[in-house]
């Protein structure tokens, strides 16, 4: 797939015009300088033609500020991946020293790249689009990104300059499987991204609240397509103030609603905590496969027993995500972090899986007859038939003669069961009941 990369100095709209293609709030927007850190990606179609689009953070000297250095790095990444460049400059402000450095790094690029001057919202800010012209090109493009104003004149030219799309044939047979990265700060979200992929793809610090926006970055692995979502780290609402950080922790926990598995990041020097309990309780409930990632292993003593006392405190505590495997990792030391990928293939595989009606009904005979289902106010428990509704996760539909009276641990008994014959232990099991009596199936 193209990629086409937008550049520019800190604050001049890269993240609004993003946000305009995308047609959704995708990237933070803000008016304070530097929101934008990381590589933002996203897979958009414009003209019959899709293609990858690229924020990155304001391009701005080395020693500006925190992260200034590690944001500079990854913009001049982000240059070497594309297939053509937007370079965003700001009307109101005029142009800047640091324009112009950045326009030397687009000519010796050897790229396709489109100059536009963002902000332009009336005659006064047309004024300034002359003084542009004195970075020795050819042709500007004025625009206001937060109106729509432009845009598309520009777009029109991009999508020209790319070259031609590779089909893919096999796309449907082999779909995206979305992997969201959440946990608390300074788990280690990031680093596990990074020696996933084996690039600094996203910016790593021991400074909590790093990563601000869901940072989407699509790979391959034998075959088989990723989404990898770098996401902010989840603190407890007493303790999120700032109203960046509040957004952040929202853009994350949507990042779990599209996700197909969550890789939940715990701490091994802090062990389990109440707010890693309260985000796996967010991934249960939205029903998307886990993986439970214990992180810093190398630093924990390898004492026998203490590694299996701890173990067994994190499955109890996590005993509400009983599908959710455990591996115990050091993303920054790389040990067992090519487990990763296999165990997420296995759980999407589940998740995704689909059982026949005949197959989900003899299921039910033999586990109804193994243990009766009980009486419920005098009246025996009937169940007539089930099927497979849905998948992702897996939800079976199962008709009976009182489903508002069945009991919580005869149900987990059922999905037990079911997640033993159909091999989903690995997946979370939706089992739904609703009423049907016998004298309606016997007339039908």
């Amino acid at each position: 797939m193209a990629v086409v990369a937008i550049v520019g100095r800190p604050n001049v709209g890269k993240s609004t015009l993003f946000n305009r293609l995308c047609r959704k709030r995708h990237a933070l927007v803000d008016d304070l300088p530097g929101v934008t850190r990381d590589r933002l990606s996203a897979s958009i179609e414009y003209g019959n033609r899709r293609f990858l689009l690229m924020d990155t953070g304001g391009f701005t000297d080395p020693d500006a500020g925190t992260f200034a250095e590690e944001t500079r790095r990854q913009v001049l990444l982000a240059l070497e991946e594309a297939d053509a460049v937007i370079f965003l400059a700001d009307a109101r402000t005029g142009l800047h020293p640091g324009d112009q450095e950045l326009v030397g790094l687009l000519r010796k690029s050897q790229k396709p790249v489109f100059y536009a001057v963002n902000k332009v919202d009336g005659r006064e800010q047309e004024k300034h689009i002359a003084e542009f012209y004195a970075l020795g090109v050819e042709k500007i493009y004025p625009l206001s990104a937060a109106h729509g104003l432009g845009v598309y004149d520009l777009m029109d030219d991009v999508t020209a300059s790319l070259p031609p799309a590779w089909e893919d044939d096999a796309q449907d047979e082999n779909p995206e499987i979305r992997v969201a990265v959440v946990g608390r700060p300074n788990t280690g979200k990031s680093t596990l991204v990074n020696a996933l992929l084996g690039e600094e793809r996203v910016i790593v610090s021991p400074v909590p609240g790093t990563t601000r926006d869901a940072v989407d970055t699509p790979v391959e692995v034998q075959g088989r397509r990723f989404l990898l979502i770098d996401t902010a780290g989840i603190r407890r609402k007493g303790r999120t103030r700032q109203k960046l950080e509040k957004i952040s922790v929202i853009k994350a926990l949507e990042s779990i609603d599209r996700s197909h598995v969550v890789i939940l990041m715990v701490d091994a020097l802090e062990g389990v905590t109440d707010q890693d309990l309260h985000i796996g309780g967010y991934v249960q409930e939205r029903g998307r496969g886990c993986l439970i990632a214990v992180n810093k292993w190398d630093a924990m003593p390898k004492e026998p027993r203490t590694v299996r006392r701890f173990l067994e405190d994190v499955r109890e505590r996590f005993r509400f995500l009983p599908h959710a495997p455990i591996v115990t990792m050091s993303a920054l030391q790389k040990k067992r972090v090519s487990r990763v990928f296999p165990m997420v293939w296995e759980i999407f595989d589940q998740f995704n899986k689909r059982v026949t009606t005949g197959m989900v009904n003899r299921v039910l005979v033999n586990v109804t007859a193994k243990h009766e289902p009980p009486l419920v106010s005098g009246r025996r428990l009937k169940f007539y038939y089930a099927t497979q509704a849905s998948t992702r996760p897996p939800t079976f539909v199962l008709f009976c003669n009182e489903p508002q009276k069945i009991h919580f641990s005869y149900e987990r008994f059922l999905t037990n069961q079911f997640r033993e014959a159909f091999g989903m232990d690995k997946t979370p099991v939706r089992l739904v009941f609703r009423e049907r009596s016998r004298r309606n199936d016997e007339s039908r």
